[in-house]
């Protein structure tokens, strides 16, 4: 197989990585830095009442992290953080992952026919359809092969059948992305595992390992290995100063909107925060957003049985979700959903009673406001937290270093918000009319 020497000048990429603002547990998976719950304002009992809607849904590991320390880290029945568990369809992000590393490698490109990996005839489609089935194709679920069949997980050319041509149709279909894997094995020359192994397990200190399950490639790993898996994409590919996935273009690609058919599906992510949606199974698309009480950035993996990796950068949060099916569909995102309306219940919403001025030159203003308010430091520093809840307890709203606030599509009434900056707090009734 070809490879395709990098052009990139090394020099020139390095300088553009993100400032290091994470914590990065070290690689004998045995230490990892923590955060009190308290410390971020969750109030004792909104914890027990997201553990127990946890425990209902057959959860068997759940963890959160802010700036990469574990703020919640909870496991039910016998699991434990050392339990292995299999990620189901939340593995494809990994094998994204690692195409996105075979491409900076120079083993291929996602502009490549899968036919020059896999060989002619790896579908029963004509050639001059085949032809068209590109990895580019594989990595957004649009490879026009038929998902309608007995089993769209099979990996058999007589399983592979023509739909559409490439590109024209999403659907989201096992079997053409199953074939990644036969993919990297053949432009790397090496196995799935090992090259799981060099380029992901080995440098951010994971564990386990893809076995093979049916037609299926299913990676297994403890639950701290998928956590280590989410703080690498929240930090674009660099762990602790080491680049993993060093293109920036194709990590950019992966966790947005990669074709106009679903908008909400990346390179084998899902993203939050679109105009409209697809499904598995379904060819309807849905109108708003995949997850309403999510933020609009949050970006997902998502597994049969509710296996979640949910990743928000502009938070520096993600939380991970391991276990048996809650009873709702083969890939429940519904309860992933319901897992972010008890996460944006878990601080203590402010009261009239516990409003906190001790921020000195730190103002809100105007207020009573109508469309749009800023906040202010006298000294001019711009660097501080913005949320906004409503009189319920729900986060309406979570801004980092705003100079305006847009509240124009705010029902009126009252809010309190919430402005942080370094040690200082301040909490104010705000209304909007």
């Amino acid at each position: 197989m070809k490879r395709i020497v990098a052009t990139l000048s090394l020099g020139l990429l390095f300088a553009c990585l993100p400032a290091q603002s994470l914590y990065f547990p070290p690689n004998n998976n045995t230490v990892w830095d923590t955060i009190s719950p308290q410390s971020l304002g969750y109030c004792p009992d909104r914890i027990d009442s997201l553990y127990a809607h946890l425990d209902l849904a057959n959860t068997k590991a759940f963890l959160l992290l802010k700036d990469g320390k574990i703020v919640l880290e909870k496991y039910f029945d016998s699991f434990t953080k050392d339990s292995i568990w299999y990620w189901a369809s939340a593995g494809k992000t990994v094998t994204s992952m690692l195409v996105g590393i075979a491409q900076q490698e120079g083993f291929l490109e996602l502009s490549d026919k899968t036919a020059g990996y896999l060989g002619a005839g790896w579908t029963s489609c004509t050639p001059a359809q085949e032809e068209k089935i590109t990895v580019w194709n594989q990595l957004t679920m649009t490879s026009g092969l038929d998902d309608g069949v007995a089993d769209p997980y099979c990996t058999l050319s007589s399983c592979l059948k023509y739909k559409a041509d490439a590109g024209a149709r999403w659907a989201y279909h096992n079997g053409p992305y199953t074939l990644l894997d036969g993919v990297i094995e053949a432009a790397t020359g090496q196995t799935l595992n090992s090259y799981y192994f060099s380029k992901l397990r080995s440098p951010i200190g994971m564990n386990g390992l893809f076995l093979p399950s049916g037609y299926n490639n299913v990676l297994f790993t403890n639950p701290r290995s998928v956590a280590r898996f989410g703080l690498l994409v929240l930090n674009k590919g660099i762990w602790n100063g080491t680049p993993i996935l060093k293109d920036t273009a194709f990590y950019n690609e992966m966790v947005n909107t990669s074709q106009l058919l679903n908008r909400s599906y990346g390179y084998l992510w899902w993203l939050n925060g679109k105009q409209s949606f697809m499904v598995p199974g379904l060819q309807f698309v849905f109108p708003g957003p995949l997850f309403p009480d999510a933020p609009a950035d949050m970006f997902a993996a998502m597994g049969k049985n509710g296996q979640f990796l949910c990743i928000v950068p502009s938070q520096n949060l993600l939380f991970v979700r391991l276990g048996d099916s809650p009873g709702a569909g083969e890939v429940p995102y519904l309860l992933c959903n319901e897992i972010w309306q008890k996460v944006n219940r878990l601080v203590c919403s402010p009261t009239a009673a516990e409003e906190v001025e001790n921020a000195e030159g730190i103002s809100i203003f105007p207020n009573p406001a109508a469309t749009s308010f800023q906040v202010k430091r006298e000294d001019g520093t711009t660097d501080f937290e913005v949320s906004i809840w409503d009189m319920s307890g729900r986060q309406v709203g979570f801004y980092q270093n705003p100079k305006e606030i847009d509240t124009g599509s705010m029902a009126k009434g009252a809010y309190y918000v919430k402005v942080r900056s370094g040690r200082q707090l301040l909490v104010k009734k705000l209304l909007l009319h």
